[in-house]
């Protein structure tokens, strides 16, 4: 474990807090009450993949397709199925962009948390492989 006691310190030290949590060791800054955790992005995003239960549902509709996801609240539309992917993808990061703004201690929308962070730490394929439920 990788541990500092204030700002000053892990500035001082940023080379070794970011390598610890390259390597995935638990790199950690203390300031004033709070600890903040390092994490690197792609062990995050992993963690994230495989934790994040949200299902989309994709609908075939008489003019196209629909996607949905349980209790998200976030939907697309596509005249074809991989035009409603895209649209979801789409949806998914202007969410992601308007909870970091305003919708973060929204209470009905703190628990997006984990796939807020997942939507950007992703590309789009990335994102459409974890809609559809492909594996890493």
């Amino acid at each position: 474990m990788v541990h500092y006691d204030s700002y000053t310190e892990a500035r001082t030290h940023l080379k070794d807090l970011l390598d610890a949590a390259e390597r995935g060791r638990t790199a950690t800054v203390r300031r004033d009450s709070s600890t903040a955790v390092v994490v690197d992005s792609g062990r995050l995003r992993h963690f994230l993949v495989s934790t994040t239960a949200v299902r989309a549902h994709v609908v075939a509709e008489d003019e196209g397709w629909s996607v949905f996801l349980d209790g998200v609240p976030v939907a697309a539309d596509g005249a074809t199925f991989d035009e409603a992917i895209d649209e979801m993808i789409a949806a998914l990061r202007e969410y992601a962009e308007d909870w970091q703004e305003r919708l973060l201690d929204a209470p009905n929308h703190q628990e997006n948390w984990g796939m807020v962070q997942l939507v950007e730490l992703s590309d789009d394929p990335q994102l459409r492989a974890w809609l559809l439920g492909a594996a890493e």
